[in-house]
């Protein structure tokens, strides 16, 4: 039977089901995923080469029952170390990798439903984007916690068209997650490009091993980076490591650096320790937006695209320096107000800050366009995700001409409510704080405008988050009760 990739993902996904009764949680159950289907997906890419023979995908199927579990394990061990598989990306994506399945069935059972999928449509349509298709699938799955590191896949298209990747550039991300920002941005470029085949050989080399670079802190979701990447056929350097300690300075000179970093503090309160930044501070998104600005190259094109909650706009003390350091370094010609609900964490409000390096460090931000998305909108939820078209009017306005010829019809004076808006440096500077958190429609009627449906769904929404926020809380209870 022919099947689409979302059917395939479908089909991946209930395999959690098999899983359920060895406690296995949907992270480790995508990680345990990730540790079959690479051995899978190259067999069906043809690039076993660097894979022991003994550990390929046609001897799994060799072995059954505890035969099977003991044969697993020992792959696991060896595949992820360097002595016994000489392949530095095998060796990350399987670096201190066990298995979370007790029961030998469970195992055979996945091997040979997986082994059974319509493979042959998965190439077709690629083996990369069914394995994007399974990290949103992971996502948009509350329970799996996954969320905050999965950014919408229609904001990162967004953010990657806006910012306009060319052949040549380097790219980065400092907070790369499943490394979606980079492989959107490959993806662009090989639309542009005739999947690459219009560029000489030198070039389609630059593009696979180092167009495309990032750093991911937490292990496991680099091991899904590291799997992402390698489907999508790029091999450039995708490090583990905390991107503000020392480990993060090779980060510098890019083109082009698109990114969603992590929101809050560092753990204990701790500030960052890369000795490089001008200022100090514990706050985690002020720090990635300094080594952003600051990473980028200083040609009067190095750009960005970043996404940064609300408190960026207006935090005080090294807020506002550091604020007033990417207005003087940077031309922060753009921010685009996002709206609540397109994120695993609904109360987080977020931005896009838009901005190009200067060739000097002054004076380099003249005017900024805000457009704001996030009043008057419809809601947005798990039962009504964020799509492409959402950004239609943002990305019309955006491209209108340059950045100094958008449309004036959108200004103040004629368009009072509308979403659109310029501010002069004179008027960011004048603000408190230097407070670029700027918000001017009206929110009245602004619930009158949604649609039955569209309350009712978000009604829907947060009942279901309720409960199960409770069921959670019953289990911990319960746990607590098996203790005593």
């Amino acid at each position: 039977m022919v099947m689409s990739n979302q059917e395939i993902v479908q089909q991946l996904w209930k395999e959690s089901d098999v899983l359920r009764d060895d406690g296995v949680t949907y992270q480790d159950y995508v990680t345990e995923l990730t540790y079959i289907l690479f051995l899978k997906m190259s067999k069906e890419q043809n690039e076993e080469a660097e894979i022991p023979e003994k550990y390929r995908w046609d001897s799994l199927l060799q072995y059954e029952g505890l035969e099977l579990m003991n044969f697993y394990r020992q792959l696991l061990l060896d595949l992820g170390n360097p002595q016994k598989t000489n392949s530095p990306r095998i060796n990350a994506i399987y670096d201190n990798a066990s298995t979370s399945i007790d029961e030998p069935a469970n195992l055979e059972k996945i091997i040979h439903d997986i082994d059974g999928l319509d493979w042959f449509s998965a190439r077709q349509e690629g083996l990369g984007a069914l394995y994007e298709g399974l990290l949103e699938k992971n996502a948009n799955e509350t329970k799996s916690g996954a969320g905050q590191y999965f950014t919408p896949r229609p904001l990162i298209n967004m953010m990657v068209r806006m910012t306009k990747p060319q052949v040549g550039e380097r790219l980065n991300d400092p907070a790369a997650g499943t490394f979606g920002f980079m492989v959107a941005a490959n993806d662009y470029l090989s639309e542009q490009t005739d999947e690459f085949f219009d560029l000489s050989q030198e070039d389609r080399k630059f593009e696979k091993e180092e167009a495309f670079s990032g750093m991911e802190l937490v292990p496991n979701t680099h091991r899904l980076a590291l799997m992402n990447q390698y489907l999508h056929g790029m091999d450039g350097r995708l490090d583990q490591g905390d991107s503000l300690s020392a480990a993060g300075k090779w980060m510098k000179n890019f083109d082009v650096v698109l990114t969603n970093p992590p929101f809050g503090t560092k753990k204990g309160g701790e500030r960052a320790t890369r000795d490089d930044l001008t200022y100090e501070t514990s706050n985690k998104q002020l720090n990635f937006l300094q080594i952003i600005y600051n990473s980028l190259k200083t040609d009067g094109h190095g750009r960005a695209a970043v996404v940064v909650p609300d408190n960026v706009l207006f935090a005080d003390g090294t807020g506002e320096a550091i604020r007033k350091d990417l207005l003087n370094k940077c031309n922060l010609h753009t921010i685009l107000r996002l709206p609540t609900g397109i994120f695993y964490a609904q109360g987080v409000q977020t931005n896009v800050l838009f901005f190009t390096r200067g060739a000097s460090d002054t004076d380099n931000t003249k005017e900024i366009w805000i457009y704001d998305m996030r009043h008057q909108m419809r809601t947005f939820g798990k039962r009504n995700p964020l799509n492409e078209k959402d950004f239609a009017e943002f990305e019309k306005l955006f491209s209108a001409d340059d950045l100094t010829k958008r449309k004036e019809n959108w200004d103040k004076d004629k368009n009072p409510n509308g979403r659109w808006r310029k501010f002069t440096i004179d008027e960011i500077m004048k603000r408190p704080n230097t407070s670029l958190d700027i918000s001017w429609m009206n929110e009245e009627e602004e619930h009158d405008n949604r649609s039955l449906k569209e309350i009712l769904s978000e009604m829907n929404d947060k009942s279901t988050a309720i409960s199960e926020a409770i069921a959670e809380l019953n289990k911990a209870l319960e746990g607590i009760n098996d203790e005593d």
